[in-house]
């Protein structure tokens, strides 16, 4: 059962609802009691998701821990999309993305939560992973997606 500490929210796009689970972050090599305690949660999470969204920072760019959780996501086998966040240069080419490709878990895709650009390109991403809507099973309920990311505690010491 995921705890409080995950946040949970139901969502619709295209017509299609869906719960998305937000993990608040993962560490998958940390020793922390806490941190432990999260990625015990952000796995349930990934467990019962029938998509996931992996978060990354493009300002960033791969980190350590990004190939670490793309190395865990591959080994779900379940569809993961790669997200690249404060991709902020509005109507510039930025080929910092280009990085990304190197993770292995299929085409990133940038957005700016700042500027609200490309959330709706993510979202009919993660809804061509979405099952027919006659190929749900009735005790499936609905559609889970997981969204995977950097703690914040990770976040602030970069």
């Amino acid at each position: 059962m995921l705890q409080e500490t995950e946040y949970i929210g139901d969502a619709e796009w295209r017509g299609r609802k869906f719960t998305l689970i937000d993990t608040a972050g993962l560490e998958p090599k940390s020793e922390d009691k806490i941190l432990i305690s999260m990625r015990e949660q952000v796995q349930i999470a990934i467990d019962i998701a029938d998509v996931i969204v992996f978060m990354t920072d493009m300002k960033q760019g791969i980190t350590e821990q990004d190939k670490d959780v793309a190395m865990l996501l591959r080994k779900t086998k379940k569809p993961v999309v790669l997200v690249c966040n404060k991709a902020d240069k509005f109507g510039k080419e930025n080929n910092d993305i280009y990085e990304f490709y190197n993770l292995g878990i299929g085409e990133p895709h940038a957005i700016s939560s700042v500027n609200a650009s490309g959330i709706g390109d993510v979202l009919d991403e993660i809804y061509k992973h979405f099952k027919e809507e006659d190929e749900t099973e009735e005790d499936e309920g609905i559609i889970k997606v997981a969204l995977i990311r950097k703690t914040k505690c990770t976040e602030n010491l970069h």
